[in-house]
């Protein structure tokens, strides 16, 4: 039977590493029924932390699903990974959520990582509700917390509780809407009492600027308190719902997860105010037929199924298997789904709600649902499966480029075809992980987003798909550019077969806005050139970008246009204009001021204060650039750009100069020129002289 729309809620409860997501995600299963015992991150007993690769380092590396159920609300929660490396799984998974809970640490605040997933919801439009965790820690300020949240992520968060005591003295919360107090006695069930004589007038205040807040935003709220002076409940509920739904406020909460305090409130909250998909927009995309039609899809099962592929994993009982976001329609057991991208028909064969990483079979998905279907033969991530009577092509996701790669090589022969087959499928899974064949060195190399996911990527290969390998060490993905315009020509002439080949092209290239990646067009449509040819010579441009005239790394930010070119009956051939765009863009490259970039990566160091001077002289000496520093939580926080080039071993070099008190967090920020002398030192490196 069709659940009814209005009655479940799509969320993912994002986070930095380590401010307790999956903590959170464990109560929520346990308070919801949906689990029998509270899982611990730290004994590797979790649901949602299912891989041993997750369970051995006490960290979220894959993004799990499941379902629960709370006060008549089904409720399907993705819990995503704080670390960086893995920004793939939370990009993906926010793409297909209607709504997220935000986890921020009652000491910390807002952290790096915390940026970035917040960044990503807001690409998608995900309403949120934020949650202050760890009220419990040494340290713990729930208003200095909730001010992180408006200054560096510049949302309009709004406390809905404040807390009953703080670290060893946190006992609960005070609900600002309902007015009563929470506290839990035994550490499981909660008891609600009017609030405590001593919390009564900050409650009052609080409450005020909670009405206050709202009512700079909804009218109704406005109206009540101008006519009575006091805003009911209800009036409350439904404004703050409407303004989550259109992300003009953050409701925030907090508790104390480990203790397990806070939870059962936050999930009134999720089935309050987080909308259901109803709530949100049709969702639109393009007819594959007809590129300027726009197609609109309402969340429901009347309409053609239309539903998005946002996750592909290999299970070892059932292969692959992948993820899809039901948006509207329904799709039963043995029914047939177009893929637009492919143009092949897919026979869903057996359809499964996941619950981590068990299974429960089920005959048919409507919209609003998110499912697994077994055994798709040619679905990748972010493809569309439609009706074929009703062709829609739904947006995509974001997939950020590596910043690392290694070189990796079997142990034995055997094991050589399998790595091959192993790696496929990995790359299959992950779009941030990359795997190609460096002609020159014969090295088959795997590139990804840090040296931890190149590691699980190793161990993987090891465990499921028992391939043993050798890897060689972490190097950083440098990129290229240009820094003006320049023309280049390529001239092929010389005998192949017995018989003359030639091709001439004249190829421009111009710089581009730093982000806007590589764009290859031609203007050769006017001129006597086959078709085939002028095609050949844009693969041809196309293919010599992926190698920089300075050291051969893929070119960024630049526009490249075939200009014109020499045809000559019975001697030019598709080959010879493809190799001639060729040598015309490495041409144009070294007249063009090539330039070598590289990534840098924004880093976050929390450590006592006698030790803030070696960590900033450490910073110095690797190039990095100091970007704030401040108190918190009785620890100095420093703020930093640094080149991913000097970050290899850094977590040990903070250990030993800081007796292993000190801890840091890094993510990918940006690509930047390489200062001339460093460059200079790359070049040679990686040119062999």
């Amino acid at each position: 039977m069709q659940t009814d729309l209005s009655n479940i809620r799509n969320i993912g409860i994002m986070a930095h590493i380590d401010a307790g997501k999956t903590t959170v995600t464990e109560r929520v299963l346990f308070y919801t029924g949906a689990s029998h015992r509270i899982g611990e991150v730290d004994q590797g007993s979790t649901v949602m932390d299912w891989m041993p690769q997750e369970q051995e380092r006490g960290i979220t590396i894959t993004a799990a699903s499941t379902t629960c159920f709370w006060k008549g609300c089904r409720i399907n929660v993705i819990d995503t990974p704080g670390h960086v490396d893995f920004t793939i799984e939370v990009e993906r998974s926010l793409r297909v959520l209607d709504g997220a809970i935000a986890v921020f640490t009652a000491v910390e605040g807002v952290q790096p990582q915390s940026e970035t997933v917040w960044r990503q919801a807001d690409r998608y439009g995900v309403p949120r509700l934020a949650f202050i965790n760890k009220m419990d820690r040494t340290g713990a300020d729930f208003q200095a917390a909730v001010e992180t949240i408006r200054q560096r992520l510049g949302a309009n968060a709004v406390a809905y509780q404040i807390p009953v005591g703080a670290a060893e003295s946190f006992r609960g919360v005070v609900d600002l809407v309902r007015m009563v107090q929470i506290d839990w006695p035994d550490g499981h069930n909660f008891v609600e009492r009017p609030i405590a004589e001593d919390l009564a007038a900050e409650a009052e205040v609080a409450r005020e600027l909670l009405v206050d807040a709202v009512g700079s935003e909804d009218e109704e709220v406005l109206s009540a308190y101008v006519e009575t002076g006091t805003v009911s409940e209800e009036i409350l509920h439904r404004a703050t719902r409407r303004l989550v739904i259109a992300r003009k406020i953050i409701p925030v909460f907090c508790g104390a997860a480990f203790r397990n305090r806070g939870v059962q409130p936050l999930l009134d909250a999720v089935v309050n105010y987080l909308p259901s998909p109803l709530d949100m927009p049709a969702v639109q995309g393009g007819d594959p037929n007809n590129e300027s039609r726009k197609v609109v899809r309402n969340a429901s099962v009347d309409e053609p199924f239309c539903a998005l592929a946002f996750k592909v994993m290999s299970d070892p009982f059932v292969g692959s298997l992948t993820y899809l976001r039901v948006y509207s329609g329904e799709i039963a057991v043995g029914q047939v789904a177009l893929n637009p991208r492919t143009g092949k028909r897919e026979r869903l064969q057996k359809l499964l709600q996941m619950h981590a990483n068990k299974r429960e079979e089920v005959q048919s998905a409507g919209a609003g649902t998110i499912v697994a279907v077994a055994s798709l033969k040619n679905v990748g991530t972010g493809d569309t499966l439609c009706d074929q009577k009703a062709p829609i092509v739904l947006e995509s996701m974001t997939v950020p480029e590596p910043v690392i790669w290694m070189a990796i090589e079997p142990k034995t022969k055997a094991d050589e075809e399998k790595m091959v087959g192993a790696l496929s499928r990995l790359a299959d899974e992950d779009p941030t992980f990359r795997v190609r064949f460096d002609k020159d060195s014969g090295q088959t190399i795997i590139a990804g987003m840090g040296e931890l996911h190149l590691d699980i990527i190793r161990d993987r290969l090891d465990r499921e798909f028992r391939v043993s390998c050798q890897v060689g060490r972490p190097q950083v993905a440098y990129r290229e550019t240009i820094g003006r315009e320049g023309v280049g020509t390529g001239v092929f002439h010389r005998m192949a077969g017995g018989k003359m080949q030639s091709a001439e092209v004249r190829v421009r290239l111009a710089p581009a806005e730093r982000g806007a990646g590589t764009t290859v067009s031609e203007t050769l449509s006017g001129a006597l050139i086959p078709r085939e040819c002028i095609a050949a010579a844009v693969l041809g441009a196309r293919e010599a970008t992926e190698r920089g005239a300075l050291a051969g790394f893929s070119m960024v930010d630049v526009v490249c246009q075939v200009q014109s070119g020499v045809y000559t009956e019975g001697e030019s051939t598709d080959m010879a204009f493809r190799v001639a765009a060729s040598m015309a863009v490495q041409d144009a490259a070294t007249k063009a001021e090539p330039v070598l970039l590289e990534p840098i990566m924004r880093v976050e160091i929390s450590a006592p204060e006698e030790y803030t001077g070696a960590v900033l002289g450490d910073l110095s000496g690797r190039r990095g650039v100091v970007d704030r520093r401040e108190s918190r939580g009785g620890m100095q926080v420093v703020e930093a750009e640094v080149p991913l080039a000097a970050m290899f071993g850094y977590a040990t070099d903070l250990r030993s100069a800081t007796q292993g008190r000190a801890s840091f967090s890094m993510q990918f920020d940006k690509y930047a020129e390489v200062p001339a002398q460093v460059a200079q030192e790359v070049i040679r490196r990686y040119r062999g002289y």
